[in-house]
């Protein structure tokens, strides 16, 4: 890999320690195209590659999360233990899989997620914030997220958040500080699980990981100054951009240069986004009215 490729892979690590600090995932959303087009890696070693770095910057990630009481310890080691299981599976299946059809799933759970995010509870759905989750309710999803974990070298925050923000009902600040937690445990499961069949370029690794350790110490100091709300939907509006960014590269090459996609992909984005406007004027309109009924009984 020539100096240039290897500046900007240090670099885009830092922003994957911020995602992870910040947002409590997103580090193998931006992890896994780094390396696979800017540091040039093959897809299954820049997965491999992805779960080590996020694995250790999360670890570390957390500590400012939990000095400030931003962790639910018991729903995130048992979130943790129940997906490294998944995790491992996953990572073992994975050489069963072609790279391209990888890549492909990871997308497509990308932009999946990240519409539950955006559009975050439905204001009917407010319920009241529990200390700790179900423990059968946190095995369950652990498996399933781990198993995905593994299987698309994601290290499973754009799934862990969602499932302890929106399904948990933590507040999204406590839901990246858990993440975290549950991201170290996963992504060195699948990393394991990889080692069977995958070997890793230990040096750039090394360099990647202390840049994105450093990124994630400034993300983690960011949170408590951002809206919840905000937070959300900044990390839900991300991963559409990079889940549409490695999905288009997945297409054939003439595809690819094809004016055509573009011109739809484009629409597409509009009508999702002339959509959610759409639906949050309504919602802003109903309780508008909900008020001026309050307003007059009283």
């Amino acid at each position: 890999m020539v100096v240039t490729g290897l500046v900007l892979t240090v670099a885009g690590a830092v922003l994957i320690g911020v995602s992870l600090g910040l947002l409590g995932g997103g580090g193998s959303i931006l992890a896994v195209p780094l390396l696979v087009y800017v540091a040039d890696l093959p897809a299954k070693e820049a997965i491999a590659t992805s779960l080590l770095v996020v694995g250790a910057t999360s670890a570390v990630a957390v500590l400012p999360h939990a000095r400030a009481h931003r962790v639910r310890w018991r729903t995130g080691l048992i979130f943790g233990v129940a997906g490294m299981t998944g995790a491992y599976a996953g990572g073992r299946l994975a050489e069963l899989v072609p790279a391209t059809v990888l890549l492909t799933a990871f997308a497509l759970m990308m932009l999946a997620t990240a519409v539950a995010m955006i559009r975050g509870r439905r204001s009917g759905e407010v319920k009241p914030v529990p200390h700790e989750l179900p423990v059968l309710k946190v095995i369950l999803e652990g498996v399933v997220v781990g198993m995905v974990t593994g299987l698309v070298g994601a290290g499973g925050g754009f799934l862990v958040v969602p499932a302890l923000a929106l399904l948990g009902g933590l507040p999204m600040p406590v839901a990246v500080g858990t993440s975290l937690v549950v991201i170290a445990m996963k992504s060195l499961a699948g990393l394991a699980g990889y080692l069977s069949s995958v070997s890793i370029n230990w040096g750039l690794a090394a360099a990647v990981t202390a840049a994105a350790v450093a990124g994630s110490l400034l993300g983690g100091r960011l949170v408590g100054r951002i809206p919840e709300d905000v937070l959300r939907k900044a990390f839900g509006w991300f991963v559409v951009v990079m889940g549409v960014f490695v999905l288009v590269q997945q297409a054939p090459a003439g595809l690819r240069s094809n004016p055509l996609l573009w011109a739809l992909a484009g629409l597409a984005a509009a009508a999702v986004v002339a959509t959610m406007l759409v639906r949050r004027g309504k919602r802003a309109g109903r309780h508008a009215e909900r008020g001026v009924l309050v307003t007059g009984r009283r």
